[in-house]
């Protein structure tokens, strides 16, 4: 067994997990996502909860309103895991999630002035984690290019 395994990824060309970019790309996202969890982590807001909060605030400064779809298609989280994150922001008080006045199945998201307060220390923190995390100005410049190049790529960003 252990040589059809060994074969496997010598036929694959992969010598080590670090060959892989799929392998670094998952290293990195939740490394990423720890730390982002510890900076926030004495504010009682998870890495998924301050996404969730921020992508709603940054979709209300061009929107009058923002809907549990609209956000789960921004964000790209799954409506079933975007609705169990902003269940917990709603029981922390820091969100609303009032019934749509033109359809009753759509809920609304409101940031209350208590989330909208704890984004404003929430963003500094997680900004500072970035900094830190993907180096200088120009080294974080060619990580963002390189990014966007895939994501344009997939031909489905909002």
């Amino acid at each position: 067994m252990n040589d059809t395994i060994h074969d496997m990824f010598t036929n694959a060309g992969v010598q080590r997990p670090e060959d892989t970019i799929g392998y670094l790309m998952w290293r990195v996202a939740h490394r990423h996502q720890r730390e982002i969890d510890r900076a926030l982590a004495d504010i009682d807001l998870t890495h998924l909860q301050f996404v969730a909060l921020v992508q709603t605030a940054w979709m209300l400064r061009t929107q009058a309103q923002v809907t549990q779809p609209e956000l789960a298609t921004f964000s790209n989280i799954h409506p079933m895991q975007l609705s169990n994150v902003l269940k917990a922001l709603a029981e922390k008080l820091l969100l609303t999630r009032p019934r749509s006045r033109a359809d009753s199945r759509i809920k609304l998201v409101v940031p209350t002035p208590a989330g909208i307060d704890l984004l404003g220390v929430a963003l500094p923190r997680v900004q500072a984690v970035q900094r830190s995390f993907f180096g200088p100005p120009d080294n974080a410049d060619a990580i963002k290019a390189a990014l966007r190049q895939i994501v344009a790529s997939w031909g489905d960003a909002p």
